[in-house]
């Protein structure tokens, strides 16, 4: 792991990714051994794309199935293959954290094996996953604490219970945050009816922005940080939600609370989406500022429609107003525990 973590920062002070000296600037490098990022290559030089050939298609966003598909990704292909034609290449964590989750066992899910690391240190604690491995490297289980270019485990091409064909193996490499601490009490009301393995760490409870427009900015040294990058992130919908509740969300992620407590408690919610359905920012309210609402009622109070996507619906129209559409109400019964 030593030897790999040192041939990798090589690649990230290559890629101008590892922050200067201010305290403020956080580590990052990159989470393959391709250097085509870091050389200013071409998107094909890195990006994986699905059968149809088309690169986007292993971007972030509306990139699939003529844009109605959203995949919450970058898919990073192999540099290396071993006589079979299996890949070698060695994943590596991007920046310091804590690993929350590891599923070894392929057939659970359809990221195969996967890691999650929580990046406790950093302003916005993001979690980053590094999906469909080969194998999982050791040392590397729940509650161990990596360092920025530590190896996590072997690119590969596990994925449920049919691998995908080596031609397109590859990295699943998303960022983002989870809705909520009580994602069980959700996945039982739901009534999926197959156990969750994965715990609060199921692909379901985690929202995420796009990677590559984040490095993107990083590099061009217009953030600083995971917390920077969220808030350049533009709301689509913003809600209002008449409850008393603090969602664990706020608890876990307070920058990106906006305002003091009111001093007579909370009586609801502002809260901005961005246009995947990724809360940004939050604002507690007085309760004059739900007055008339039912309880744990939810308005749209602003919807940018130009701002809209085909591959997630987030408001539509009910009675001649602008009410959630299904993806938002998934967000916010996991965020605010609505089971309507």
């Amino acid at each position: 792991m030593r030897l790999a973590c040192r041939s990798f920062l090589i690649l990230g002070i290559a890629l101008g990714l590892v922050g200067d000296l201010a305290a403020e600037r956080m580590r990052l490098a990159w989470p393959t051994p391709n250097q085509a990022y870091a050389k200013g290559e071409p998107l094909e030089n890195f990006i994986q794309p699905t059968v149809s050939g088309r690169v986007e298609s292993g971007l972030f966003g509306c990139v699939r199935s003529s844009g109605w598909q959203f995949h919450e990704a970058l898919d990073l292909f192999p540099i290396a293959r071993d006589a079979q034609g299996e890949p070698t290449d060695e994943i590596f964590t991007v920046a310091d954290g804590i690993v929350r989750h590891v599923s070894s066992e392929p057939g659970l899910s359809s990221y195969g094996r996967y890691v999650v690391v929580e990046h406790v240190d950093a302003q916005l604690p993001v979690m980053t996953m590094y999906a469909h491995l080969a194998s999982i490297a050791p040392g590397i289980k729940r509650g161990a604490r990596v360092t920025m270019g530590d190896t996590l485990g072997v690119m590969g091409r596990s994925a449920g219970s049919s691998a995908l064909p080596k031609s397109r193996a590859h990295l699943h490499f998303e960022i983002g945050l989870r809705l909520t601490d009580s994602f069980a009490s959700w996945y039982r009301w739901r009534g999926f009816g197959s156990k969750n393995t994965h715990g609060v760490w199921n692909g379901m409870n985690l929202v995420g922005i796009d990677p590559l427009a984040f490095y993107d900015a990083f590099r061009a040294n217009e953030v600083d940080t995971f917390l920077d990058f969220w808030r350049t992130l533009q709301p689509t919908v913003t809600v209002r939600v008449a409850t008393t509740k603090k969602p664990d969300f706020v608890k876990r992620y307070p920058a990106l609370r906006a305002g003091a407590m009111p001093l007579r408690g909370v009586a609801g919610w502002e809260v901005d989406f961005d246009r995947y359905g990724v809360p940004l920012e939050w604002r507690p309210l007085r309760s004059d500022a739900v007055e008339g609402y039912q309880k744990n009622e939810v308005r749209v109070v602003m919807f940018d429609r130009d701002a809209e996507t085909n591959c997630k619906d987030l408001v539509k129209s009910s009675g001649g107003r602008e009410v959630p559409d299904k993806d938002l109400q998934t967000n916010l019964q996991l965020l605010f525990g609505l089971r309507q």
